[in-house]
């Protein structure tokens, strides 16, 4: 039986990024022109990943886990991983990242965001709580939709790739980190959760 079709939508972001990211903008966008009933959430993440899951938990803790689904791009894939495994609901994955704790260990300090001029600092406890919630494995792999650049210029597709290994998989031979042909993966996106 497939599962049912989303009724609840949440995009995260990804590192320095925002609610801003064409990609959040373009799944807006297409929501409101095509499914205004799906109630959608696409908030701010605060650099504390720890912070940034209590927020996430309360906001969706109403929401039917059934009808549930995440897109979370590299940081936020990562959430979004975590957050499918701690509830059960859908996930759509758009160049996650593997092991943040690893990768964002060198942007200690503090940073600027990509879409304004705003200034945030990236502790280096935050390492320590990517560490911590890192998922063990995948519980559901059909609870999972993977889609990965080879030409990725931030996260290594391999790893991606291996980590997301039995799950519904869309490998693109070039794009990057970005996605910024996203408009040809949207309608994969769409038909995973059940909304095309």
């Amino acid at each position: 039986m497939a599962a049912p079709a989303i009724t609840h939508l949440l995009y995260l972001h990804g590192f320095r990024s925002s609610p801003q990211s064409t990609k959040a903008r373009r799944m807006a966008q297409w929501l409101a022109a095509s499914r205004p009933n799906v109630v959608w959430a696409c908030p701010q993440l605060p650099p504390s990943p720890a912070e940034a899951m209590r927020g996430l938990s309360a906001l969706t803790a109403s929401w039917p886990r059934a009808s549930m689904g995440v897109v979370g791009s590299s940081l936020g894939g990562f959430y979004a991983t975590v957050l499918a495994e701690q509830i059960g609901c859908r996930a759509a994955l758009l160049n996650p990242a593997i092991d943040p704790a690893r990768d964002l260990a060198r942007y200690i300090g503090d940073i600027t965001a990509w879409h304004s001029d705003e200034h945030f600092h990236f502790d280096a406890g935050f390492v320590d709580e990517l560490r911590r919630m890192a998922p063990a494995g995948l519980t559901d792999r059909q609870r999972y939709l993977a889609i990965i650049a080879r030409g990725d210029e931030v996260l290594d597709w391999r790893e991606m790739a291996a980590r997301y290994a039995g799950c519904r998989t869309v490998l693109l031979d070039g794009s990057d980190h970005a996605l910024s042909d996203f408009d040809a993966q949207l309608p994969d996106v769409l038909a995973f959760l059940g909304l095309a």
